[in-house]
């Protein structure tokens, strides 16, 4: 897969680069393209820890019992034993009655530290599974020190998931700093989402009827983040109001305009950090990715899903 990338930007006549501040980075369309690109790779990675019976099992043997507990548990437990108000509000498109059968309840039965080891297990496993010999990957060392270069460009103001995520230690193991890797940026990268849904004044329902409108994700999508039938329609009414849905509950032309922006816009902000590495170390973390995704999607993870996984 060709990885495009713009170089960033420099002031003046000297061509010396200037350090822009945090959140001021000005990115290119070809950086923003290569940040989805890159996205949708590292998304398979991180999301073995939801659908791997490897990972369900590791979250088991910690007390985690039940789908939904182990995946409140994984996602939530780098904030700490935190309650419902922060992660309805940093999960963003769950619904809170939904979420409240696991919070705060979840940490009587793990800790957030047992919850950590137990999702990194769980993930490694999984990996080594899914991925026989992924271990002897010639490309693997190097491509994790990519993850680590782009990970300290980060810039974490208002990106609680994503922040919290890369304060924890890197893991020694190759396979579990991948996984860990992929799962900073993919956090960050749905804070920053997360962030532009709210600007543009789209709860998380809402976000998931616009969604629907165009791909009918809704089967999967509605029982899975604890939406009622009447409160969809609600949404959708919402959304009506505003000229951004039609009838039969189509998108109109400012409802395609604006899912566009929103996709744009996400890429945008989670480009900045790829320009701290070349060129050559951006088709490197491809090369090794792009087999990966392709064996764990379709397969150690189902399209379509939930998440909003595509197809590599």
């Amino acid at each position: 897969m060709p990885i495009e990338r713009a170089t960033r930007d420099t002031d003046g006549d000297t061509g010396d680069r200037v350090q822009h501040p945090p959140g001021h980075r000005r990115t290119s369309p070809g950086l923003a393209a290569t940040a989805r690109r890159l996205w949708i790779l590292l998304e398979t990675v991180h999301d073995v820890t939801y659908f791997t019976p490897q990972a369900r099992s590791a979250h088991e043997q910690v007390g985690l019992r039940g789908f939904w507990r182990g995946y409140v548990a994984m996602r939530a437990a780098p904030l700490g034993p935190v309650g419902l108000a922060p992660v309805t509000a940093i999960f963003y498109n769950f619904a809170p009655t939904f979420l409240a059968r696991s919070l705060p309840g979840v940490w009587r039965m793990a800790s957030p530290a047992k919850a950590l080891l137990a999702r990194s297990a769980g993930a490694v496993a999984a990996l080594e599974a899914h991925l026989p010999g992924v271990r002897d990957e010639p490309l693997l060392g190097a491509a994790v020190a990519v993850l680590r270069r782009i990970v300290e460009e980060l810039d974490w103001a208002g990106r609680p998931l994503g922040a919290a995520n890369a304060a924890l230690p890197w893991p020694s193991d190759p396979l579990a700093a991948l996984w860990h890797g992929a799962t900073v940026l993919r956090e960050h990268r749905g804070d920053g989402h997360v962030a532009i849904l709210a600007a543009e004044g789209l709860d998380g329902l809402q976000a998931h009827v616009l969604r629907d409108a165009e791909d009918g994700s809704r089967a999967i999508i509605e029982p899975s983040r604890g939406w009622t039938d009447h409160e969809w329609a609600a949404a959708a009414e919402r959304l009506a109001s505003r000229d951004l849905l039609g009838s039969p509950g189509e998108l109109t032309a400012k409802g395609v305009a604006l899912r566009e922006h929103i996709e744009r816009r996400t890429d945008e902000l989670a480009a900045a950090p790829y320009a701290a590495v070349s060129d050559a170390s951006l088709t490197l973390l491809a090369d090794l990715l792009n087999p990966i995704a392709r064996r764990l999607i379709p397969g150690a993870i189902p399209f379509p899903n939930p998440v909003g996984a595509p197809l590599p």
